[in-house]
C-alpha cells in the first residue's frame, strides 16, 4: 500500500524538483545582477567620470527597483498564475541587461539599473511563490535554504567572474552573461507546472490582506528583521569594493577571489537551516543568524578603531565579512519561512509583502549609507542594523512546531 502511495506521488515529486532547481536558476540571475557588477564599481567611477556616491548608488536603486513593485507582480501572479506574470518579468529583466551593456551614459545607466531591478525582483518574488506553493512550515524553510544555494553560486561566482571580466576585458560584458542567463530561464520556464490564478474576488482582497499581514507580529516582527539582515550585507556590498581595491590596493580580479570565500560562508549557513530547522525551530534560528550579524558587526567597529597593520586588517576584514555572510544566510531563510507561515491562506501574497519589506529596507538603507565613507561609520551602520534585527525577534516564540 505505501509503496502504491509512494508511486503515485512520484511524478508530483518530480514536478516540484523541477520547479525548485529552476527556481534557483532565477534567484541566481537576479543575485548576480548584484555580484558580478560589484567589483566593476571603481572602474564605473573612473569612466563614468562619477563619484563615488554616484557609483554605489547604481546598486541601490537596484534593490530599490526590485523592491518597489514586489507586491503587484505578486497580485498578478495570483490573479493571471505564475507564468504571464514571470515571462514579463524576465523579458523587462533581458531586455535592460542588453541595453545596459551597450550604455555609455551616467543617467541612463542608473535609470536601467532601476528597471532590471523591476524585472529581477519580480522574477525571483515568483520564483518564491512557486516554491511556496510546494508546501509551508520548516519544509518550506528548507527549500528556500537549497534557493539559497543559487546565492551562493551567485555571490561567490557572479563576483569572481566580475571581477575577471572587469581586469582582463570590459564590465560591460557582464549584462551580456546576464543577459543569456535571462534568457534561459524564459526558454526552460515553458516546460514547468507552475500553481493556477486565484478568483478575482480572492486577488482583489490584496490590500486587506496585506495590512492584516503587517499587523501580524508572527509575519511583521521575522519580515523586518530579515530586511534588516539584508540591508546589513547590502550596505557590506555596497562598500566593499572601494575598501578592497581602494583601502587594501587589491585588483578587481583579486577582489572577485573573495566572492569564493563569501560562498562557503553562506553555504554553511544555508546547510545549517536545512539541516537544523526542524529541530531547533525556524525562531532560534533567527535569532541566533542575528546574533551572529551583530557580533561580527561590531567586531568591525573594533578593527576599523585600531591600527592594525595592512595584512592583518585585511585578514580580519575578510573573515568577519564570511561571518556575516553565515549570518545572513542563517536567519534570512527562516524570516522569509516564518512570515509565509504566518498566514498559510495567503501564501503568495506573504510571500510578496515580505520580498517587498525586505527588499525597501535593504535598498533604503544601502541609499542612506552611500555617503558614508569612513569605515567607521558604515560598520557601525551594519553592526546597528543588525542589532535591530536581533531585537525584533529576540522574543520571537516560534517553535518547529508553529512554524510548521
Amino acid at each position: 500500500m505505501a509503496e502504491a502511495v509512494a508511486d503515485r506521488r512520484a511524478p508530483e515529486r518530480a514536478d516540484a524538483r523541477r520547479v525548485l532547481l529552476w527556481s534557483c536558476l532565477v534567484v541566481f540571475m537576479a543575485q548576480m545582477a548584484t555580484t558580478i557588477y560589484l567589483p566593476a564599481l571603481p572602474a564605473v567611477m573612473r569612466e563614468l567620470d562619477v563619484s563615488r556616491g554616484f557609483a554605489g548608488a547604481s546598486i541601490s536603486v537596484f534593490v530599490i527597483g526590485a523592491a518597489a513593485p514586489v507586491v503587484p507582480w505578486g497580485r498578478a501572479a495570483d490573479r493571471y498564475g505564475r507564468r504571464g506574470p514571470l515571462l514579463a518579468s524576465l523579458g523587462l529583466f533581458v531586455a535592460c541587461c542588453v541595453a545596459l551593456a551597450v550604455t555609455t551614459s551616467p543617467a541612463l545607466l542608473l535609470v536601467l539599473r532601476a528597471l532590471q531591478g523591476i524585472g529581477a525582483g519580480g522574477s525571483a518574488i515568483i520564483a518564491r511563490i512557486a516554491v511556496r506553493d510546494l508546501g509551508s512550515g520548516d519544509q518550506l524553510a528548507r527549500r528556500l535554504s537549497v534557493l539559497s544555494i543559487a546565492f551562493i553560486t551567485a555571490l561567490g561566482g557572479g563576483q569572481f567572474t566580475g571581477g575577471l571580466l572587469t581586469r582582463y576585458a570590459d564590465w560591460r560584458l557582464g549584462f551580456v552573461v546576464l543577459a543569456v542567463v535571462g534568457a534561459a530561464a524564459i526558454a526552460t520556464s515553458f516546460a514547468l507546472p507552475f500553481g493556477p490564478a486565484r478568483p478575482a474576488g480572492e486577488a482583489g482582497n490584496v490590500f486587506r490582506v496585506g495590512l492584516r499581514l503587517l499587523r501580524t507580529p508572527g509575519f511583521a516582527l521575522p519580515t523586518y528583521a530579515g530586511g534588516l539582515g539584508f540591508a546589513t550585507v547590502v550596505v557590506l556590498q555596497e562598500v566593499a569594493p572601494f575598501v578592497f581595491q581602494q583601502h587594501f590596493g587589491l585588483a578587481a580580479d583579486a577582489y572577485g577571489g573573495v566572492g569564493l570565500l563569501l560562498a562557503p560562508a553562506y553555504f554553511a549557513g544555508a546547510m545549517t537551516v536545512n539541516r537544523t530547522v526542524a529541530r531547533f525551530g525556524a525562531g532560534r534560528l533567527m535569532r541566533t543568524g542575528a546574533l551572529i550579524m551583530t557580533g561580527s558587526g561590531l567586531a568591525m567597529v573594533v578593527l576599523w578603531s585600531l591600527d592594525a597593520g595592512r595584512v592583518p586588517a585585511l585578514t580580519a576584514f575578510i573573515a568577519l565579512y564570511c561571518v556575516t555572510t553565515f549570518g545572513q544566510a542563517v536567519l534570512f531563510p527562516n524570516s522569509m519561512a516564518a512570515a509565509a507561515s504566518a498566514d498559510p491562506a495567503h501564501g503568495a501574497y506573504a510571500i510578496a509583502l515580505c520580498g517587498f519589506v525586505q527588499q525597501s529596507t535593504a535598498g533604503l538603507a544601502a541609499l542612506a549609507a552611500t555617503p558614508l565613507r569612513a569605515e567607521l561609520a558604515w560598520s557601525a551602520t551594519a553592526a546597528a542594523l543588525s542589532a535591530l534585527a536581533w531585537f525584533l525577534v529576540r522574543g520571537t516564540t516560534l517553535s518547529k512546531g508553529a512554524s510548521r
